[in-house]
């Protein structure tokens, strides 16, 4: 081997490889290669900042854990496009990446303090109304973030509402404009409607247009594709009678349990920032200045308002509520949990500035009776017990169908029935044969047409299934006399409405020449009047009220304006517009700034949107 290599890098082939190389060096630049080798972890960068592949990764698997969530649990993931997911997650994260740069230019910013405010204060975060701290990482566990990332998140999702705020927010209208909208949203409409009813029975269709229709139209009549399968279903709940709960592993979990309650202390806090205003010198005789002010008798809370920069808590008094440990920085935390009930701490340096800290109560957990729990924990046992048989079963059950020839074998080892399906097609069934992931595995290559049994299909976090295709009935041509009748009805009905369609044209032109008075073309029928019709006038179909407010002001008042709209059953309805209402009471004080705001709000979308685009226009975006 070696010597081959040898003998071939004297040869053509390794001149063809130096030749591409000076070439790729020539034309790219060494540049070009040391980049392309420097960017294989990134996805793209936007103004030299970087967006790695795992952030990619990460949102496109969040796009896809909120399609699942979005769509219930038989959405079948793989149906989607991964290209264009994608796509759509990277548009997302460069957008995003170019607000955060136009937020930081634009001088934005979210302080910690506030961003701490905003946690504690956060329901979801809430057990019985305070914070709670082991809720806290459940929900953002979820979310799959920790805690630095997830505050990363928040003050990035913060800014971004900053600036879109502070562009839509100052977004605004005239008075006159709102009064033209106002006299538009206002405007009636008088009119009067005449229906031609498509009749089917006054047309015919011979034999010989259902013949034509067919041959034309021939691959629309087939039988529809299908499949019956059996399959073997696996039921985590029946596991639950096999297995049991000992005392004394009932009594370790009870004292996890316990020991994981912790006490809530309830802190206040006054902040002085270290900022351009105050450096650390400054910031730390301004806080003792506080603390002594404190020491003479003054308040807390009235000091927090007054001097605090926490925007957040200031305006409370300086009270950030109740919280466990874990919450605050260490230098934070360590001075609260050393102090007693009431009293106030020496200053203390964060990264956010100087605090004093005052602790306002405590709250001891209360400890459950083991009795009192003893039926979650036999539960949370069994479940954890459950759980491990259940995977192990479910790869026992993958195994065995995977080297099985049919299911029978595999059903006997794990003492399941094998069942049989109705037949279905690829739109799929009903039950089981409902969910995309059964029909996606029927109709898969290698069940369908080698035979295979189906790789294990988790229906659900309990439930998994094996399937096999047990008869595969193929499309087949539909004769001519299975169908005739379903495109009789179908030309039939279509004949009627163009024969309708046509009369009702011909009726409009005749109205508005003036060759058919308005009386005679009723034909038997009346005119159904509506007065005074508004845009989303109840009781009249959309499509009509659309095509009502396009039509012109008639020229007078005995020169109404005609047109016609075909509906979807195959009517045709003439439309008069008689006339146009404009309203003329002048706009109440209340609903002037309805519209106002509505208007301001639209035109202040209308700018963040146009800074979005002017952000991408001028942005050097590179995706690799």
């Amino acid at each position: 081997m070696l010597q081959n290599i040898r003998d071939n890098s004297q040869g053509w082939i390794a001149k063809t490889i130096i030749g591409v190389i000076i070439m790729l060096l020539a034309l790219t630049g060494f540049d070009a290669i040391f980049n392309a080798t420097s960017n294989r972890q990134n996805a793209a960068e936007v103004n030299g900042d970087e967006i790695t592949l795992d952030q990619l990764n990460e949102a496109v698997n969040m796009q896809r854990r909120q399609l699942q969530q979005q769509l219930g649990k038989d959405f079948d993931a793989s149906l989607l496009d991964e290209n264009l997911l994608r796509d759509a997650a990277l548009k997302s994260l460069i957008e995003r990446k170019l607000l955060l740069q136009g937020a930081e230019k634009a001088d934005f910013a979210f302080s910690q303090p506030a961003l701490d405010q905003l946690i504690l204060q956060t329901p979801e975060f809430q057990v019985d109304g305070k914070f709670n701290a082991d809720r806290f990482d459940q929900v953002i566990r979820q979310m799959n973030y920790s805690r630095l990332q997830f505050r990363q998140m928040l003050e990035q999702e913060m800014l971004i509402g900053q600036l879109r705020a502070g562009l839509a927010g100052s977004g605004f209208v005239t008075d006159a404009e709102v009064q033209t909208f106002a006299n538009l949203e206002k405007q009636t409409r008088d009119f009067a409607t005449l229906t031609l009813k498509a009749d089917p029975a006054a047309v015919s269709v011979s034999d010989d247009e259902i013949k034509a229709y067919y041959e034309a139209h021939i691959d629309q009549f087939m039988s529809p594709e299908q499949v019956v399968i059996e399959y073997v279903e696996l039921k985590k709940a029946a596991f639950f009678d096999q297995v049991e709960a000992k005392d004394e592993d009932l009594q370790a979990l009870y004292q996890k349990e316990i020991g994981n309650l912790a006490e809530q202390r309830q802190a206040a806090h006054i902040l002085v920032e270290v900022s351009d205003k105050l450096n650390e010198d400054q910031a730390k005789a301004k806080i003792e200045q506080i603390k002594q002010r404190l020491e003479k008798g003054e308040d807390f809370a009235a000091l927090a308002k007054e001097f605090s920069d926490d925007s957040g808590s200031a305006s409370n008094g300086g009270d950030l509520g109740y919280a466990g440990q874990g919450v605050y920085e260490p230098a934070f935390e360590e001075a609260l949990y050393a102090l007693k009930q009431g009293e106030v701490s020496a200053p203390v340096r964060t990264q956010y500035g100087w605090h004093l800290i005052k602790l306002l109560g405590v709250q001891a957990p209360e400890v459950p009776s083991f009795e009192s729990l003893k039926p979650k924990l036999v539960h949370d046992i069994k479940t954890q017990q459950v759980e491990q048989r259940f995977v192990e079963a479910s790869k026992q059950l993958e195994d065995a169908a995977f080297e099985a020839s049919d299911l029978a074998q595999p059903a006997q080892e794990l003492g399941l029935e094998v069942r049989t399906s109705a037949a279905f097609g690829r739109e799929g069934g009903e039950g089981l044969t409902a969910n995309r992931q059964v029909i996606q595995a029927a109709f898969s290559q290698e069940v369908l047409e080698d035979g295979a049994n189906s790789s294990a299909i988790e229906l659900d976090p309990d439930t998994v299934v094996v399937l096999r295709v047990k008869e595969h009935k193929k499309p087949e041509q539909l004769a001519l006399e299975k169908v005739t009748d379903s495109i009789r009805e179908h030309l039939v009905a279509q004949k009627a409405s163009e024969a309708v369609k046509a009369k009702g044209e011909a009726l409009i032109a005749s109205l508005r020449e003036g060759k058919t008075p308005i009386e005679q073309a009723a034909e038997g029928q009346s005119w159904q009047v509506v007065e005074a019709a508004t845009r989303s006038q109840e009781g009249i179909e959309p499509l009509l009220l659309q095509s009502l407010f396009r039509m012109p002001k008639p020229a007078a008042a005995d020169k109404p304006e005609f047109t016609g709209v075909k509906l979807n059953n195959g009517d045709f309805v003439v439309i008069r517009l008689n006339g146009v209402n404009q309203p003329e009471e002048q706009l109440s004080a209340e609903e002037k700034a309805m519209y106002s705001r509505f208007l301001a709000s639209r035109s202040g979308q209308q700018d963040f949107a146009a800074f979005r685009r002017q952000l991408e226009e001028q942005a050097k975006i590179e995706r690799f």
